[in-house]
């Protein structure tokens, strides 16, 4: 599987098709599938690292389990919280900074506790490990649909 730094490079590749919109694909603009992406990445990372390790409590989750076992996200079947949805208007230079973020954050998740834990909407309490994974699925996820917007 692709590393998470290779994933954000090609979400940096993506930038340059910033303004690109294909409503027969999705309802979003490419700027703004890099802007939740990137969102993501430093919320979860937030959360790792003002988690509890020692709070970390793991359970089954069948859905967790659906999608990491297929490995990708089917479209249409979450919805993005809030709080990694953007407000304001979208620029590049937003997306630039969100990258600069969120590579640092990606270099110190390598340095957490293996129990430092995020409560996901769908999927439930995930350490380091899974959350890794889940950010891989997650940024290929949206990287396929800028692809597809892409194909016109």
């Amino acid at each position: 599987m692709r590393s998470l730094a290779a994933l954000l490079k090609e979400l940096e590749n993506k930038i340059a098709h910033f303004d690109v919109s294909n409503e027969k694909i999705s309802k979003s603009s490419v700027a703004w599938h890099l802007d939740h992406n990137l969102k993501v990445i430093i919320a979860i990372s937030e959360a790792l690292k003002k988690s509890n390790p020692k709070e970390y409590q793991w359970k089954f989750n069948f859905k967790r389990q659906l999608v990491y076992t297929l490995g990708f996200i089917p479209r249409g079947k979450g919805k993005a919280p809030k709080s990694v949805q953007s407000i304001d208007e979208i620029t590049k230079e937003a997306i630039v900074q969100q990258l600069k973020e969120a590579t640092i954050a990606l270099k110190e998740m390598q340095h957490l506790d293996v129990n430092s834990h995020f409560q996901h909407p769908y999927f439930g309490s995930l350490n380091v490990n899974p959350t890794v994974t889940f950010l891989k699925i997650h940024t290929k996820h949206h990287l396929k649909i800028i692809e597809d917007i892409l194909k016109k």
